[in-house]
């Protein structure tokens, strides 16, 4: 069944297959949502008089039902049907008759699939600020522990500076706040109506949208309504760039944990249940949940670039295009919430090895500390920084590395600001 179809004849099979692609999994997924835009627009369009008070209480009762065969994963798209908004049409007028049949009036599946992805895509980007979140509270906890703890800080892969696991923790919890910033961005596009657009040049019928929009929840609506045709694919975009900011700051920290792990770091390990071997070097403890992360996160980060090229020259109006964003994005924010996840996992089995820097061969680490303490003796900063190179160059170098180190100023050694950071991430989740 298709409700474009006007004289019942039938499709070739190998068009069906090639047009319909991989929708059917994932209408399935936005059923719950199609059901959630169904019941709003009946609501509104008794509100309106096209629908008398006694069909309207029929399609709600029934659309109910309805949603407690999808939670309870029973609900099926039939052999035939061609999409989720055709099944639920078709249920309904099963059940109560020719009522069913007047759901579609005033909105096209244009809009009944642009508000569904819109619904799916917030809730989505909900649940995965409640992940992030856990794993903002993880790192901060775990920055808060190992402050003291010192490490080997990089630049360039040679040894810099000291540095700390609770600085090293500490800046991917900051990092998941600037990701959130640009996802919150996206949300509020989200979290915008597009029901009542229609085919996307609106309906003669008297449609109340912004009624719509306060039974959705939305903030608001996109008020033209070529626009809101248009905010397909540029929504799933701006998600996708939130995506992709996240999965760079998993990816990082997945790369960091792989080298930590490496014998010549030897910086961190954990329990052998989260590692695996191998089949011929009895020794190995292989860091592959982190390998796997960093290469999903990559992925991931392609996205937006995939759906910019997808995009790209399309004039406005509605094009059939659109409906490959769904098997770009869907499955990308099931695969980062997963990542999310496992990262959890392994930073709260993750063991620290202490007392790192009193290896001779990181003597030069502090070698900044020895010229500011030239400086803080009263010797200009470029005669310091001379003085403690010619000793370097001579082989002369030393410095107590047991000493305690005097970084104050914030965001140092110090003064890790895990406070001031863990305010910073309220601010940014009461965008959501």
């Amino acid at each position: 069944m298709k409700l474009w179809d006007k004289k019942g004849s039938d499709i070739d099979q190998q068009i069906e297959a090639f047009t319909v692609g991989r929708d059917p999994e994932f209408d399935l997924v936005l059923a719950k949502y199609d059901v959630l835009g169904s019941m709003a627009h009946a609501k509104m369009l008794a509100s309106v008089h096209m629908l008398d008070p006694a069909e309207a209480q029929s399609i709600q009762e029934e659309l109910e039902n309805i949603q407690m065969e999808i939670n309870q994963g029973s609900f099926r798209i039939e052999p035939g049907v061609e999409d989720i908004h055709s099944q639920i049409e078709l249920n309904l007028t099963r059940k109560i008759g020719e009522a069913g049949k007047k759901i579609h009036s005033g909105r096209s599946r244009n809009d009944q699939v642009a508000v569904d992805i819109k619904l799916f895509l917030r809730s989505e980007i909900l649940e995965l600020t409640t992940a992030v979140r856990s794993l903002f509270e993880l790192l901060i906890s775990l920055s808060d522990r190992y402050r003291h703890d010192l490490l080997p800080g990089y630049t360039h892969l040679q040894i810099a500076m000291p540095s700390s696991f609770g600085l090293w923790f500490g800046a991917y919890a900051e990092s998941l706040i600037d990701d959130l910033e640009i996802l919150a961005g996206a949300y509020q596009v989200v979290n915008k109506n597009p029901l009542g657009s229609g085919a996307g040049y609106g309906s003669s019928f008297p449609l109340n949208r912004m009624m719509t929009t306060e039974t959705l929840g939305f903030n608001s609506l996109h008020y033209n309504v070529v626009y809101a045709q248009m905010s397909r694919g540029k929504t799933e975009k701006l998600v996708a760039f939130g995506l992709s900011s996240l999965a760079a700051t998993l990816s990082r920290l997945a790369m960091d944990a792989c080298l930590y792990m490496n014998q010549n770091f030897g910086f961190i390990s954990f329990p052998d249940a989260l590692t695996t071997g191998s089949s011929i070097m009895p020794h190995k403890k292989n860091p592959d949940v982190f390998e796997l992360i960093r290469g999903r996160c990559n992925r991931i980060q392609s996205i937006p670039n995939e759906l910019s090229l997808l995009m790209s020259n399309l004039p406005s109006g509605y094009h059939r295009d659109m409906q490959l964003t769904k098997e770009i994005l869907f499955p990308a924010l099931t695969e980062l919430k997963s990542c999310i996840d496992m990262t959890v996992l392994m930073l709260s089995h993750i063991q620290v090895k202490k007392d790192i820097l009193l290896d001779e061969k990181y003597q030069y680490l502090f070698s900044v500390e020895a010229v500011n303490e030239l400086v803080n003796r009263g010797m200009p900063f470029r005669e310091a920084y001379k003085t403690i190179g010619e000793q370097i160059n001579q082989g002369k170098f030393s410095f107590d590395q047991s000493k305690p180190l005097k970084h104050t100023h914030e965001g140092s050694l110090g003064n890790l600001n895990l406070t001031e950071i863990s305010r910073e991430m309220e601010k940014v989740l009461a965008k959501f």
